[in-house]
């Protein structure tokens, strides 16, 4: 018989699940959050904007297809722990390079499996999300509580230094499926195919953006150039790129103000896209604010209705602050969708200039496809300002 591990996840609130420890042997703290994905947990541990935040998934399962270099959303797991009813003792699929387990360990990230999630999660649910600690160490129920509520709060936080890259680059796609090197010095050319003919310059702020967003943007049209969360107006300038682009990122959108100020200069001459931070971003720039969900939508099965054409999209999402209504009232921007489950705002669009964004993730991968347009109206949406339309 295997012997087995114990570890410990414990809430501000003094409760105490334990459970197996897998993955590494460590001892942290950060925010407890649940995600109610049926699969993707790869995706969803490569996330950047995960970053400080300790992942229940609510699937009963995790971990029977394993790893692969190649459906990696950043070069490596960015979440601070993972929670799991059942980490599959088999792993099985052509695609598996490492085993789940196997693969936090290598990255110093601890794991605890055979908890009630459906308790955890229905908690978090009632009372919010909340701080926490996970440690696959000996550590008594009362040093693991004291740890859990010792830990700085999310609000206030600027997680997006910690994860965006250092010096821009040119994204360089999927090319010989190659996803650990996509860096290219800023200005080297690409010819990837299955493109449209004509390409655009978009320059891209990483604020821990998901490499599918890229893969996205390439495959819609554009050539990706991506700058760091702390590159200046000016810096993006000197590039004359045709439009930019707001990534997805963690932390607290309240808390970057040298972002909504470079982002708030760009805004009258180009044409921008942003994507759940980077729609957080220009909420801020337009002089609104945002604020802290209680336990934020994570998941691939959040309906988004779209109040211009009634439509409703299935989506996938991963954030735990949302836009104030009232705060972009007269700011300039027109609510586009709000979400079915809370009525949260999930779009907006300058209702003078070429701008707009969303909440949610159109690239979803994996997920539902239905916002995949999206990448269509921003090239058609660059297009017509090129062409002198808008």
């Amino acid at each position: 018989m295997p012997t087995f591990k114990p570890a410990v996840l414990a809430l501000e609130d003094g409760s105490i699940f334990r459970g197996r420890a897998f993955g590494a042997a460590a001892t942290v703290a950060g925010e407890c959050v649940f995600n109610t994905s049926m699969t993707g947990y790869q995706e969803i541990l490569t996330d950047p904007s995960y970053f400080g935040q300790i992942v229940t998934m609510t699937a009963v399962q995790i971990g029977n297809y394993g790893i692969n270099d190649a459906d990696a959303e950043a070069a490596g797991p960015k979440c601070t722990g993972f929670v799991v009813r059942e980490l599959s003792p088999i792993v099985s699929n052509w695609r598996s390079q490492i085993a789940l387990g196997d693969y936090l360990a290598q990255h110093g990230i601890p794991g605890i499996s055979e908890i009630d999630t459906r308790a955890l999660t229905k908690k978090l649910r009632v009372d919010g999300a909340m701080k926490c600690c996970l440690s696959t160490l000996p550590l008594s129920d009362e040093d693991a509580v004291k740890q859990a509520r010792a830990w700085t709060t999310i609000v206030g936080a600027d997680y997006v230094k910690n994860v965006t890259c250092p010096h821009p680059y040119n994204w360089r796609g999927d090319d010989a499926a190659n996803h650990n090197t996509p860096y290219l010095p800023v200005g080297t050319k690409m010819n990837a195919p299955g493109i449209p003919a004509k390409k655009f310059r978009v320059a891209a702020f990483d604020f821990g953006a998901k490499h599918s967003i890229f893969r996205k943007l390439v495959n819609h049209g554009f050539d990706v150039q991506v700058f760091p969360a702390t590159a200046e107006a000016a810096s993006i300038r000197e590039h004359h790129p045709d439009a930019v682009f707001l990534s997805n990122g963690p932390g607290d959108p309240a808390a970057l103000p040298y972002i909504h100020k470079t982002v708030t200069a760009l805004l009258p001459d180009f044409p921008m896209f942003g994507i759940c931070l980077g729609h957080q971003m220009l909420t801020h720039a337009l002089g609104g604010t945002t604020f802290k969900l209680k336990f934020g939508h994570r998941g691939g099965n959040q309906p988004v209705k779209n109040l211009e054409t009634g439509k409703v999209s299935i989506t996938a999402q991963n954030h735990g602050f949302a836009t104030d209504p009232k705060s972009i009232e007269t700011r300039g921007a027109k609510i586009t969708e709000i979400n079915l489950n809370d009525q949260t705002v999930e779009g907006l669009r300058h209702t003078s200039l070429p701008v707009f964004s969303v909440q949610y993730h159109p690239e979803a991968a994996p997920g539902p496809n239905d916002a995949d347009p999206l990448f269509v109206d921003f090239y058609k949406m660059v297009e017509a300002r090129q062409a002198g339309k808008i």
